[in-house]
């Protein structure tokens, strides 16, 4: 992705309407977790339902009211150029398996990006009320505090969080065979949370060390990415390249640990267009 920037004030105008977004997806993602929802099976494991549809809904009509001329990229149907002047990235819920079994791990993500680089991005668990929000050169916060990654300077020191892609295959057997070689490097311990944006802001607050994933879109990790490097860490994909706004693995990391984790998703990467 090239270098760009934006006018501060144009800045703050996107940030705001980010902001909005995720807030009224969020508005429709709590009260069908209070009061239930019917779930749809793309797959036995890759779940949809009305709660992402009408959240995806609300947070396009509200970047609609402030940019109605902006390209829009989101998991439910908006599909546009990656590398639009003006884009929109748009999880309405992220977690959604976690959703449908009222596990409060899932989130709202919103991004707006640039010719192909987030430029700000919010993540909001609306059951739990976390705020995540980056801003290009502006720093990453939760809940309004400004955060920065965590300090371990060894796998030995670190918690690593890891995702699998709806692949039963080859790409699970990776991600497996990676965990074993982070438990090689006598890691504290690992967590599968299910829900990448939050993984990613997780890095950015310094709970994980490591995040990986071999098969992300850019809805999973647009506004997370963004966060993670105005947190002060890294994020790359599994093979060491920037990350493009397409399916992607991703690393992140908290900058120190960055060479050590990529020599073990490097040592296992798959063909992610060869999987579904």
């Amino acid at each position: 992705m090239s270098d760009v920037t934006l006018d501060s004030g144009f800045l703050a105008k996107v940030s705001a309407v980010a902001e909005a977004g995720a807030r009224a997806g969020g508005e429709v993602v709590a009260k069908y977790h209070r009061t239930g929802v019917e779930m749809r099976s793309k797959e036995s494991f890759n779940l949809v339902s009305d709660a992402d549809i009408e959240a995806e809904a609300a947070v396009v009509r509200t970047i609609r009211e402030t940019f109605p001329d902006h390209a829009i990229l989101a998991e439910e149907g908006h599909r546009a150029d990656g590398n639009a002047e003006d884009l929109w990235v748009i999880d309405p819920l992220d977690g959604t398996n976690n959703f449908a079994h009222k596990v409060p791990q899932f989130s709202v993500s919103v991004a707006y990006c640039r010719c192909g680089r987030p430029m700000c991005g919010v993540v909001f668990n609306p059951v739990t009320g976390e705020w995540y929000t980056a801003s290009r050169g502006g720093g990453a916060y939760a809940n309004g505090e400004r955060v920065h990654v965590g300090g371990q300077r060894g796998l030995s020191e670190a918690l690593v969080s890891f995702g699998f892609y709806y692949d039963r295959g080859a790409m699970m057997q990776a991600t497996l065979a990676a965990i074993a070689d982070f438990f090689g490097n006598d890691i504290h311990g690992v967590r599968r949370m299910g829900c990448a944006s939050l993984d990613l802001c997780w890095v950015g607050i310094g709970r994980f060390g490591v995040f990986f994933e071999h098969k992300l879109s850019p809805w999973d990790f647009a506004a997370g990415a963004l966060f993670v490097e105005e947190a002060g860490g890294k994020v790359t994909t599994c093979g060491g390249e920037p990350l493009p706004m397409a399916p992607t693995g991703v690393l992140a990391t908290n900058g120190l640990l960055h060479e050590v984790a990529l020599e073990i998703t490097r040592r296992h990467l798959v063909d992610i267009m060869g999987s579904r």
